[in-house]
């Protein structure tokens, strides 16, 4: 009992911090590094962990641009979660991603960002600068990379893309993958 005990006052401040503001309706703090940012990073874990998804085998997608700041990911939206590496062997980082489509089940579908130059490469689309990026740099969408992200997996909100740049996203992944545009 004493074990028991013990775990529920580590995990006190953590659920303070992270599960209770979320179901508040607030944004999530960022993880911090260390011990404890396996328990407390937002998609890393758990049902609403984000995971990269086969973008053909998804079903229809209907991208639409419909950026709102109300807490919850919409697409035109830059959003940050937990992303898993491309090696697929558990690490993973918090990150900036684009959410392009939102889908039934009340998650969403995004595309990670960048600010690594990849002009020329046609895997990537420059998309700007923007909010997300604290040193203002240029960044660049991953189209290969399609995540499905859990609201509740969301750490916070950014900021919206502009339109044009959306738009180029949008219609590059429909030329890959076969979704649909709504306007």
């Amino acid at each position: 009992m004493t074990r028991l005990s013990d775990l529920l006052r580590t995990l006190a401040p953590a659920w303070r911090r992270v599960i209770a503001p979320r179901r508040a309706g607030a944004a999530a703090p960022k993880a911090r590094r260390g011990a404890t940012s396996e328990l407390i990073s937002p998609g890393r874990t758990g049902p609403t962990a984000t995971v990269q998804v086969d973008p053909r085998r998804v079903g229809p997608v209907r991208t639409s641009y419909a950026p709102v700041t109300d807490g919850d990911p919409d697409p035109g939206e830059v959003v940050w979660t937990w992303v898993p590496f491309e090696e697929h062997d558990g690490r993973g980082k918090d990150r900036p991603v684009l959410v392009v489509a939102a889908e039934p089940a009340g998650s969403v579908l995004a595309v990670q960002l960048t600010s690594r130059d990849h002009d020329g490469d046609p895997d990537f689309v420059a998309v700007g600068s923007g909010g997300w990026d604290s040193e203002g740099r240029p960044s660049w969408v991953n189209l290969s990379r399609v995540l499905r992200v859990f609201p509740a997996g969301m750490r916070r909100e950014s900021i919206g893309l502009e339109r044009i740049a959306f738009d180029k996203v949008v219609h590059r992944l429909d030329a890959w993958y076969g979704w649909d545009r709504t306007p």
